[in-house]
This record gives structure tokens, sequence and C-alpha cells, in this order.
């Protein structure tokens, strides 16, 4: 089957290798006219048989808007243009309307691998028509990983679902990555744990906790001891935003999801107004001390205070203020 890839990064380089390893015929378009197969979006269309099937694998948002509109008026009715970038659902109506005014078909494909994918394969979450899909499908069976079609391709309901299968799916990968993260600091935080790495290894095979995720954190590990080359400035692309967003518009407790992207948040602080105003408030009622940026302690109140408790002055959790560990409550 002949395909036009639109965009030939990490992602979409590797699809159009693995596609033509299966056999199909690719005609690649991107402004770097080094990794282009055409000269220009025209030109790619040109260079395809009607009917025509064009993947976009680009940028979300205004790129992506951009490249549905040129393609709605340089190809034909019969043609079907499939949006694998993360694009957010909400956009997939409107491409699908705008195409389907000149005849054009429209998919929205989640996909997932990364730059594993060449060699492991994508999974894939499809919205649209079902005709389109079939029409499509010998594509999607050379991108999906090898073995039964239902274990790495799902056609997932209409327009727009693939990609809000796939949203929900990177919000899940942003908690299960967080999970391994703590896991591993507390590791490393026990003197009792002499290999930190060689632990986590061994859980990647047999345990309820294995994963490719835990594979791919022991490999980085392996190649930097500690994670010291690295800072802890973690940024988003934005698909676990648009999952909290969808949990609070379903009423939808998403409590781990919500608290994994939150620490995201908070890695790109040098340092927390949120938490000098815990602070402030905490010296304010209870005279506890605060830290000044120094590191020595001020503003203690001198022997007993009266807080917001009534009594001895105490940390809201029942710890002295001294810093002792809180005392359970009886």
């Amino acid at each position: 089957m002949q395909l036009g890839l639109v965009g030939l990064g990490k992602m979409g380089a590797n699809m159009r290798t693995r596609l033509r390893a299966a056999g199909h015929e690719v005609v690649g378009y991107d402004p770097r006219p080094e990794v282009s197969d055409a000269e220009s979006l025209e030109a790619m269309v040109g260079a395809l048989s009607t009917p025509r099937a064009v993947w976009l694998m680009v940028p979300a948002g205004d790129i992506t808007r951009q490249n549905v509109a040129a393609l709605a008026d340089l190809l034909a009715p019969g043609d079907i243009v499939i949006d694998g970038g993360n694009s957010h659902y909400s956009d997939d109506r409107p491409h699908a309307d705008l195409l389907a005014e000149r005849g054009i078909g429209y998919l929205d494909c989640g996909v997932s691998g990364g730059v594993w994918g060449l060699e492991n394969g994508y999974g894939l979450m499809v919205g649209g028509s079902k005709a389109d899909v079939e029409t499509v499908m010998p594509i999607f069976d050379a991108l999906r990983p090898d073995g039964e079609r239902e274990d790495g391709f799902v056609h997932a309901g209409p327009v727009g679902a693939g990609h809000y299968a796939k949203m929900v799916h990177n919000g899940v990968e942003y908690g299960l990555m967080h999970a391994y993260a703590e896991g591993y600091e507390l590791l490393d935080a026990e003197p009792l744990i002499e290999d930190v790495t060689g632990t986590l290894r061994a859980w990647t095979q047999g345990t309820v906790v294995r994963s490719w995720l835990l594979e791919l954190l022991v490999r980085a590990l392996d190649a930097d001891p500690g994670l010291a080359g690295i800072s802890d400035y973690t940024t988003d692309s934005g698909e676990g935003r648009w999952t909290v967003e969808e949990a609070i518009r379903h009423a939808v407790p998403a409590n781990v999801i919500s608290a994994a992207l939150f620490a995201r948040f908070a890695s790109r602080q040098d340092e927390s107004p949120a938490l000098k105003a815990v602070s402030a408030l905490r010296n304010q009622f209870g005279g506890h001390a605060m830290i000044d940026t120094a590191g020595q302690s001020i503003g203690e109140t001198a022997g007993q205070s009266v807080g917001e408790t009534g009594g001895q002055s105490i940390d809201e959790t029942g710890g002295q203020s001294s810093g002792e560990p809180a005392t359970p409550n009886s």
C-alpha cells in the first residue's frame, strides 16, 4: 500500500523505515530537505496514486491544523487523512468535518512506542469510521507489534476516540513513572539497600510490578548511576494536563495522575512560594521556627506558645515543635 507521511522526526522517520521493511511504499515529506522524499507537501500528494492515504506525524496544535487545511485543498474525494500526532481529541471533529466537506475521510490515531517502535512496533488507538479503518488496516498491521492484532491495535470508537484513548494512556504513564521514581528514591535513601539498580532489575522479571518502563529505568541507571548527570527539572507535553482536566469534567478522582503531574510542576521551582507561606503561617499561629535563606533557624517563640490548638505548640500532625516524629493519636 502507498502512504504519504508528513513529519519525519524521531517517530515519523522510524515509522517510514518500519513500513518500508513491511513492503509498503512510503513517500515522506518534511520541511528539512535532507530527510524528505518530496520537496513539498503538494509534490508528496502528487506522487501518490488515488485513492490516497496521508499520515500526519507533526506536533499538535497549529502545525497539525495547518497541515489538515492544506491537505483539504490538495486531496480528492475518497482519500483519507490520519492524524497520528498527540492532538487534543476536541480538534478531531473539526478536522473530520472540514475534510468531509471535500469527501475526504479522517482517522485519529494515538501512537505509543516512542523511539523503540521501529523494533518493537507501535501501540495504536484509532478513532473514525469502520470503512476508513479497514482501508488503512494494512498500514496499521505493519506498524503494530507482531502477534494478535488486538494486543497492539484497537478501533476505539468514532472520530476523537483514538486521541482520547491515547490521552488517558499518557496520563496513566505519568502515574506509573512517578511510582517507580518514588520507589527508586526510597531504595536509594535506605543504607540497608547496597545495590539499588540491582534491586530494580530483580523486579523486572516475575514480579507483579514488572514492566517495560521499569526496564527503561534500570537501563537509565546503568548508563548514569545515581542519575548524577541530569537535574530533577521535568517537563510535560500536555497530555497529563488534559487527562486531569477530563477527570475533573467527569468527576473521576484521578488522585495518582494528578499528583504525578503536580510533582512535575514542583520540579521546576527553585523555591516554593506555597511552602514559604506554610512556614510563615506555622510561625504565626504556633511560634514554630522558620529557616532563612542562609539555613538558620529564625522566628521561634521561646517557651510554650498558644496557637490554634489552644495549648502547647505542636505541629499539625501531632509531633512536637522540636521536629521529633509525630506520635499517633489514640
